[in-house]
């Protein structure tokens, strides 16, 4: 199901102040910038700053899963005892993401994401 770790998504207050903060420590511009999201392609992984929050009550930041199908994973993730956090959200540009509360009660994402394609096994 898993292709690998793609992505970690950074809550922040401040989107504006984030990213210039980010783009000066990582010296590169984000290659994703938009009002909801901004996402930076470090060294074959993401980035991301989310100023609605993605993290609710405090979670913290969230890591997200690769994956070729969002959905056929959040069903594999509920078949195995998860519950829904966050539906199944579409970015446009062909990229989607899911959350699912583990049993344990960590925040598990998945992400389809054309910018950072599966492993070739």
């Amino acid at each position: 199901m898993f292709e690998g770790l793609r992505t970690i998504v950074y809550p922040v207050d401040d989107l504006a102040a984030a990213k210039q903060w980010w783009t000066r420590v990582l010296g590169i511009a984000p290659y994703f910038d938009e009002p909801f999201y901004v996402g930076f392609s470090v060294h074959g992984y993401e980035l991301a700053l989310d100023p609605q929050g993605r993290a609710e009550n405090g979670d913290g930041p969230v890591t997200y899963w690769g994956v070729p199908d969002v959905d056929e994973a959040v069903r594999g993730l509920l078949g195995e005892g998860a519950t829904e956090h966050a539906k199944v959200t579409d970015f446009g540009g062909g990229i989607r993401t899911a959350l699912v509360r583990a049993p344990d009660g960590n925040l598990v994402g998945v992400i389809e994401n054309p910018y950072f394609p599966g492993t070739p096994g």
